[in-house]
Parts: C-alpha cells; sequence; structure tokens
C-alpha cells in the first residue's frame, strides 16, 4: 500500500537526491583523477616530442626516409601513387616527372639502372662461381683421375640449363608466372615430402635429398622459389578478404590458409634437419607476411615463440647441433682447442685460407687448402676465393653481392604492382640473407650450417634455382614503368 504522507514523500525524495549527489561527486572525482592521469600522460608526451633532441631526431629520420623513397611509390601517398600507375596521359606524365629526378648521383634510384645492375651482376656473380668451382676442383683431377673438361661439366651443365631458364622466363607473361605460382608450390611439397621416402638420400646430415638414377637434386631450393612466387599471391588475397569483411575488428580468418601451408612447408623441410634452409624460409615467409600487412604484433609473437620452440626442439636438442654451436662461440677460439676437437677442422682451415690470401691472393688455382679443407667448392668456396684472390677478389664478390640485394630492393620500392613488389621483395630476402649467413659462417661468426653461396657455389639445385629467381626478378623489372618507357612500351 503507497503511504500518501507528503512529509515521507519529501523524506525519500532528499534521500534520493543526496544519494545522487554523493555518487556525482564520486564520478565527478573518478572523472578528474582519470582526467588528471591522463592529462599527465599528454604533457609527458609533448615533453618528449617536443624536445630538441627528440625533434632532431625525428628530422634526420624524416630526410632520410624522403632521401630514400625519393620517386618510389611511398613518396607522394597512395592516392597519387593510383593515379600514376593508371594507364594512358596520367601515367606517362607521371612517369617522365619520376625520370628526370634520377639525374646527378640520383642514378642509384633509378629503376633503370638498377634494372641493368641487377642483370649485370647475376651474370657476373655466376662466371665468378664457374671459375672458382673449377679452381677449388682441381685437386680432384688427380685424386680422382679426372679430366679437366669432366670437372668443368660438372657445374657447367647446371649454368646452362639455369640460364636457359632465365632466358624462357623473360618470354613468359608476368600474369601468368602469378597464375603457376599455386602449382609451383603444390610441385615443391610433392618433392620435398619424396625426400622422407625411401627415395630420399642424406648428405652432410640433412636427409632433404632427392635421387633418380644419376640425377641428384635438393628439393628445398625448389621450396624457395614457390614460397617466393605463391605467398605474395595468397596473401594479397587475404589482405583483400580481411579487409571485405573487418566490421571494427580484426579479421584474421584468411591469413589461416597461408599461414598453415607455410607451417607445413617449413615442417618438411625441417624434416629433413636442414637447419640453415629453415632459416631461409622463415626469413622469407616472415618478410612476405609482413609486405603484406598482417599485423606486426601477432608476426613478432608467433616469430618469438615459433623460435624458442625451435631452439629447444631442434638445436638444444641436437647434440650434434648444440656441438656446433659451443665450437663456434668457445671451443674454436684458440688454436689448440681448435686443433684437437674435429668441430672445428672446417672453420680453421676457413681461417688459414683467409690469412693466406693476404691482399692480392696467391693466384688462381695455387690454393692449399682446397687439399685440405671440406665442401671447399661449396659451403667454404669464399674462403678459396679469399686465398687466390685476396682481399680485393673477395670484396669484389662482397659488391657484386651488394649491388644485386639493393637493385632487386630498389626495384621492388619503385614498382606499380604490389604482387611484383612483393615477389622481388621475397627474392631479395632470400639472395641477402643466404649470402650473409654464408659469409658470416665462413667468417666464424656463425656456426656451421651448410648453406652455399648464391649463384657462386658448386651445386645444381641451387644454381638453377636462383637462375630461375633471378630470371622471374629480370622479368618483373621490365614491368615497372620506368623501365618499359625506357624499352618504348
Amino acid at each position: 500500500m503507497v503511504s500518501r504522507d507528503p512529509r515521507a514523500r519529501s523524506s525519500r525524495s532528499v534521500n534520493s537526491a543526496n544519494s545522487a549527489n554523493s555518487a556525482n561527486s564520486a564520478n565527478s572525482s573518478t572523472a578528474s583523477s582519470k582526467n588528471g592521469f591522463v592529462r599527465a600522460v599528454y604533457s609527458l608526451h609533448d615533453r618528449l616530442t617536443q624536445s630538441r633532441l627528440a625533434r632532431s631526431l625525428s628530422r634526420r629520420v624524416d630526410n632520410a626516409i624522403s632521401w630514400l623513397t625519393r620517386g618510389s611509390r611511398f613518396e607522394h601517398g597512395a592516392s597519387e601513387f593510383t593515379a600514376r600507375s593508371g594507364r594512358g596521359s596520367a601515367q606517362r606524365a607521371g612517369a617522365s616527372r619520376i625520370r628526370e629526378d634520377y639525374s646527378g648521383w640520383r642514378f642509384l634510384f633509378s629503376p633503370l639502372a638498377s634494372y641493368w645492375a641487377l642483370t649485370s651482376s647475376v651474370v657476373v656473380l655466376t662466371l665468378i662461381g664457374l671459375v672458382m668451382v673449377f679452381s677449388s676442383r682441381t685437386a680432384d683431377i688427380a685424386d680422382e683421375r679426372a679430366s679437366i673438361f669432366s670437372i668443368m661439366w660438372q657445374q657447367g651443365r647446371f649454368a646452362l640449363f639455369g640460364c636457359a631458364i632465365f632466358i624462357g622466363l623473360q618470354f613468359m607473361k608476368a600474369r601468368s608466372i602469378r597464375k603457376l605460382s599455386g602449382l609451383a608450390f603444390l610441385v615443391a611439397m610433392f618433392l620435398q615430402a619424396l625426400t622422407l621416402t625411401p627415395l630420399g638420400s642424406s648428405a652432410g646430415g640433412n636427409a632433404g635429398w632427392l635421387v633418380f638414377g644419376s640425377l641428384r637434386f635438393q628439393p628445398a631450393e625448389v621450396m624457395k622459389f614457390a614460397l617466393a612466387v605463391w605467398l605474395p599471391h595468397i596473401l594479397l588475397a587475404a589482405r583483400k578478404q580481411a579487409q571485405e569483411h573487418r566490421l571494427h575488428k580484426l579479421n584474421l580468418k584468411p591469413y589461416i590458409l597461408p599461414g598453415v601451408a607455410f607451417i607445413a612447408a617449413f615442417g618438411l623441410v625441417m624434416a629433413g634437419k636442414d637447419l640453415g634452409t629453415g632459416i631461409v624460409i622463415v626469413l622469407i615467409g616472415v618478410g612476405a607476411f609482413f609486405l603484406a600487412g598482417f599485423p606486426v604484433t601477432y608476426l613478432l609473437s608467433a616469430a618469438l615463440l615459433g623460435g624458442g620452440l625451435l631452439f629447444i626442439v631442434l638445436v638444444r636438442g641436437n647434440s650434434n647441433r648444440w656441438d656446433r654451436i659451443m665450437a663456434a662461440y668457445g671451443g674454436c677460439s684458440t688454436r689448440q682447442a681448435a686443433l684437437s676437437d674435429k668441430l672445428c677442422f672446417q672453420t680453421l682451415h676457413g681461417d688459414y685460407a683467409l690469412a693466406t690470401g693476404g691482399l692480392t691472393g696467391v693466384g688462381l688455382g695455387n690454393s692449399r687448402e682446397k687439399s685440405y679443407l671440406p665442401a671447399q667448392d661449396n659451403d667454404f668456396i669464399f674462403a678459396i676465393i679469399g686465398e687466390e684472390l685476396g682481399f680485393i677478389g673477395a670484396l669484389a664478390v662482397i659488391l657484386c653481392i651488394a649491388v644485386m640485394a639493393w637493385s632487386i630492393i630498389n626495384l621492388s620500392l619503385r614498382h606499380q604492382s604490389v604482387y611484383m613488389q612483393m615477389v622481388l621483395m621475397c627474392f631479395g630476402i632470400w639472395f641477402t640473407a643466404q649470402s650473409l649467413i654464408n659469409l658470416a659462417v665462413v667468417l666464424g661468426l656463425l656456426p656451421v650450417m651448410g648453406l652455399p653461396l648464391p649463384f657462386i657455389s658448386s651445386g645444381g639445385s641451387s644454381l638453377v634455382m636462383c637462375l630461375a629467381g633471378a630470371g622471374v626478378c629480370v622479368r618483373f623489372a621490365r614491368e615497372q614503368e620506368d623501365v618499359r618507357a625506357s624499352r618504348g612500351r
């Protein structure tokens, strides 16, 4: 029953008003404390960003970025790039304006200069490889009673086959390469899976080889090529689907298929215990996911988690790999320890070869360490280069690798096709990372991993697939707007 006493109603209204005032005061105090905290954060941010040091660093970073990306698709933003990348007079006007920016010392950023530098560096590195492989194998002529021509033909036939693929790719349409990328990935997965069957063969502790009669090759090299052309294709499709179905939250479902496929490819390679190739494949995959716009936080988390698990299972749990690491960073530091440890034998004689070369080297074919150094024509061929051609020859090889890497990166930055841009960067990561790892192993900075030096080391699988990858890079470079304009197309 409701009370009709006006004094009761007035007392209830007073109580409700008091409770409302107390709640409002509590909320206002909480809000004021939050606002105070926010103001303190903004004040600290303003002090840090408005300091002289912060302004100087920001200005220097902005200048460096503008200097590096001048004339590229990142210079004027996405809208102007879209307008420039269209067809017709707007494209021709934009291309001509960009080409004018490459006068003087800025030819280093010219796509046309990078196109010719890429082609020339690949040819020079391949020729250096043929000469040095033959020179490092001259000791086999007496040991195996083989002729000079048979030694030359062993590597020369793979170079001819790789050059045929390189030239053949120039006559393929760019969109055909993209359409066939899925088939290339399936073939690579099938071949890599065959290494786990009786058809597989082991070499150097890695069970990643296939043998068909007299033919023996490594499917992991095919896997690198396939991932470099297929991952950009599938990731761009996943990014488009994620952007279409995103509703105020991050949508990672479209990335499940490429992620699972990449993990499966990596797992097949690591099943053969090839840690060096697995590292290169991881770098290609991380680069492709990063360029496709995959969230960096998730990418770093997956990389750290996966890296930790791999270290525990594949490195710390494998006594041979762990002994190599301990030898590289501890056991091989002194000459006496190195002489008494067979794990240091290869690194020790690699150091001897580099030390013997001096400035100009001992001359082609005059290496003494090639009779003692294991894998002198493959993993440690750079040591023979340093011994026979000296510091000057070794520096020339490093400069050729740097020119090739910069040419691919520059062409990627200035390409109008996002897919071709990603493919170029994936191949650049492959060639550059593998070269740096090989050089670091020879110099004793990393433990022995069994990775060949691209375009130079002996081995048909590596040379053929590297030339095939370079052929794709050159073919996509010809589709760049400045290069096409210079060719009258």
